[in-house]
């Protein structure tokens, strides 16, 4: 088999994104009832810049007693928020996500300056697909009896909302965009790494005349999102985050009357016949496993090949890797941008700790697969 001759030498010239448009304070109250207003407790925590360690802003930190204050917010906002005619809580969404597009720019680069994520994915899918899921949902406000043939859809309440740190502003427009739709009231909280993006949000929101306390978002870490969970007045949770996590929250809502849905983690796996178009397949691997570093619930983290072509794909895989461009999340060249946190990091680390001790690939030569001539390959990344 030929190795495919790649130029090591070729190099891009930057291309960075300018951050002279984007405005951000130096700090971040919570935002309740339509106003931004300061933690009773008084504390902040540093939001950090990924990829050089430096610090955005502060960020309030939210304790139960906050949490309390904007699940009041919400459950006042229901009140009108459930009666108001489902065209007019679908113009309030649409304008939402006009706004959105208007200022897709500046999220884009605010998502990679906090976050991590190449430009390119911030600027064209992230921002995009968000702003797509407030149209989307404005659109359904009206027609929810089609949606649900045969029942009468009503309004929950009050939903209590926690997003992870990957796609910051895609998972508020997940969560935040249906529930409006559907006549809910929202306290979200996003990712105490990445705060930002939900907290223009909410400047946004506060801009398009969005009825006070119908959206709430609070920020901190895990201490504010279990009084969220645990607070009596909250009817729905929705979580997005690790499976460790939603087992707690699963523990602890056990026999109480309050609906959730729970995202969590996976381990995608790529299947790879002899028959597959193979470059095809190695650009989808990589696509797979090292879109927005890796850090997806779905990324294709595991790797099955048969035998016959297993040294092939491999080969072609490796050359492929060596392709990616590891640097600045804000160059427009870069493939890898930066891990999320430091904490991201020591777990990455000790995984490639744990595979230095074994060998990097690992090839599983079944007797009853090898009878019909196929072989396991496992790549953990």
């Amino acid at each position: 088999m030929s190795k495919v001759d790649i130029n090591k030498s070729w190099n891009y010239s930057s291309a960075p994104e300018s951050t002279a448009h984007i405005q951000l304070k130096k700090k971040y109250d919570l935002f309740i009832g339509g106003e931004f207003v300061k933690p009773l407790s008084n504390k902040y925590f540093d939001t950090i810049n990924p990829a050089n360690g430096e610090q955005i802003a502060k960020v309030a930190e939210a304790d139960e007693k906050d949490v309390d204050r904007a699940v009041k917010a919400a459950r006042k906002a229901f009140k009108s928020w459930s009666k108001l005619d489902p065209q007019e809580r679908g113009k309030y969404i649409f304008r939402i996500a006009r706004m959105m597009q208007e200022r897709a720019r500046e999220f884009a680069v605010i998502e990679s300056l906090d976050g991590g994520k190449p430009i390119r994915e911030s600027r064209d899918i992230d921002i995009p697909l968000a702003a797509n899921h407030f149209f989307y949902y404005a659109g359904w406000a009206d027609k929810l009896e089609y949606a649900f043939p045969n029942k009468n859809p009503k309004p929950l309440g009050v939903a209590g909302q926690i997003i992870p740190w990957n796609f910051p502003l895609l998972m508020a427009a997940w969560k935040i965009a249906p529930a409006l739709a559907t006549g809910n009231t929202v306290v979200l909280k996003p990712a105490e790494t990445t705060s930002l993006t939900a907290l223009k949000l909410a400047e946004l929101i506060q801009d398009s005349g969005l009825p006070k306390g119908v959206v709430n978002i609070i920020t901190g870490a895990g201490e504010t999102g279990a009084a969220i969970v645990n607070h009596p007045d909250v009817d729905k949770i929705a979580f997005t985050g690790s499976t460790v996590v939603g087992k707690l929250i699963e523990k602890s809502l056990a026999g109480i009357n309050k609906k959730t849905t729970l995202e969590l983690g996976g381990k995608g796996a790529n299947i790879i016949f002899e028959d597959a178009a193979i470059d095809q397949a190695v650009e989808g691997i990589v696509n797979a496993i090292f879109f927005n570093q890796g850090h997806v619930c779905c990324a294709g983290s595991r790797l099955f090949v048969q035998s016959s072509v297993a040294d092939v794909v491999i080969e072609k895989l490796k050359d492929r890797i060596s392709t990616l461009i590891i640097g600045d999340p804000l160059d427009k060249n870069t493939d890898i941008g930066a891990i999320n946190s430091i904490e991201q990091l020591k777990t990455i680390e000790k995984y490639i700790a744990i595979e230095k001790r074994k060998e990097r690939i690992f090839i599983n030569q079944n007797a009853n697969y090898l009878k019909k001539g196929i072989g396991v390959l496992q790549h953990f990344f």
